[in-house]
C-alpha cells in the first residue's frame, strides 16, 4: 500500500533581478572606465536595488572596478 502524501517542491531561491543590475552598470559606466565601490553602492541604493544585491555590493573590497570586474563579482552580464 502506498501513501499518497502530497509531494512538495523544493523551496525556490529567488535570484535578484539581473536586468536591473545590468541597467545600473550600463548607466553608471557610461563614459567611465573605472568606478569606486562606494560610488557603485551609493547609486545602487538610490536605484533601490534588492537587498541581496546591496549586501553583495557592500561586501566588495574598497577600490575601483571596471564594468566587467564588477559584473563578474555581482553576477551581472554587462561586459
Amino acid at each position: 500500500m502506498t501513501d499518497d502524501a502530497p509531494v512538495t517542491d523544493a523551496p525556490v531561491v529567488e535570484e535578484p533581478d539581473i536586468r536591473r543590475l545590468d541597467d545600473l552598470l550600463e548607466d553608471l559606466y557610461h563614459g567611465q572606465e573605472r568606478i569606486s565601490q562606494a560610488d557603485i553602492y551609493r547609486r545602487a541604493v538610490a536605484a533601490e536595488l534588492p537587498a541581496q544585491l546591496l549586501t553583495r555590493m557592500a561586501a566588495l573590497p574598497e577600490g575601483e572596478y571596471a564594468v566587467d570586474e564588477v559584473a563578474d563579482l555581482l553576477g551581472g552580464s554587462v561586459t
